[in-house]
């Protein structure tokens, strides 16, 4: 009987001592309470009761940031939300020097994130998104470093803006987009009294182009309809026989 009960013992001693872990997984010991160092990936041995573990994974962890309330430089009040994206890099630091890493880098990452957009304008946010997560990623990376996390990438995801303000933005998007046409409607009909007035210059520098531009409107006007056209006879027919009966 007491051979079973040493026999239990032996294979709960071994199976406390034995740990694996795998690639993306690293162990921070402790013995006796005091940090010992930091072990994997692989096969771990333990000794009992003396040397605790606690598993840190070293994979990137995306973390989603819940909507912000932010009143923006120019007095607009609007929603933002993020994904921040970070791993470990020192375990040691990330067990030792925070409680909890993950719970600590959101409430940093929620409260940069009202910093940083509340210091821009509306169209600053909408138009330079990529300067606001550049500034987002920095800000919360030299935060986190002292807990040996590396933050690679933030992304601002939607800026949810009131109802009033969407339907002035639509306004002022349609009014430009009137004013485009405009200007283009103008500028086709500049473009158009520009090339009249040389049409017009060259025909008077050659009168012979008036009467075949007038022959060609008149075959235009015969092809169109049936209809009987009256020809007035040129003056310079007429000149010589008005010089004759001078």
């Amino acid at each position: 009987m007491w051979g079973i009960y040493l026999l239990v013992l032996l294979i709960f001693l071994i199976a406390s001592m034995i740990r694996i872990l795998r690639e993306y997984e690293r162990g921070v010991i402790f013995r006796l309470g005091k940090f010992q160092s930091v072990k994997g990936p692989g096969l771990i041995l333990l000794i009992p009761v003396i040397d605790k573990m606690v598993k840190v994974s070293l994979r990137i962890i995306a973390m989603d940031v819940p909507p912000q309330d932010v009143i923006t430089k120019d007095n607009v009040s609007v929603k933002v939300n993020a994904v921040v994206y970070f791993r470990v890099v020192d375990p040691a630091k990330a067990i030792i020097e925070v409680e909890d890493f993950l719970y600590a880098t959101s409430q940093l990452a929620q409260t940069t994130l009202r910093s940083v957009c509340g210091q821009a304008e509306l169209d600053e946010l909408l138009a330079e998104r990529e300067k606001i997560n550049a500034r987002l990623q920095q800000i919360i990376d030299e935060h986190t470093d002292p807990w040996g996390i590396k933050v690679s990438m933030v992304e601002v995801k939607h800026i949810d803006l009131p109802q009033e303000m969407q339907r002035a933005m639509a306004r002022q998007a349609e009014a430009e987009r009137e004013r485009r046409a405009k200007i283009i409607s103008a500028e086709g009909e500049y473009q158009a009294a520009q090339r009249l007035i040389d049409a017009a210059k060259k025909i008077e520098e050659s009168p012979v182009a008036i009467q075949l531009r007038f022959l060609q409107t008149l075959t235009e006007i015969a092809t169109e309809k049936a209809s009987t056209i009256v020809l007035p006879i040129p003056l310079d027919l007429l000149k010589p026989f008005i010089k004759k009966e001078n």
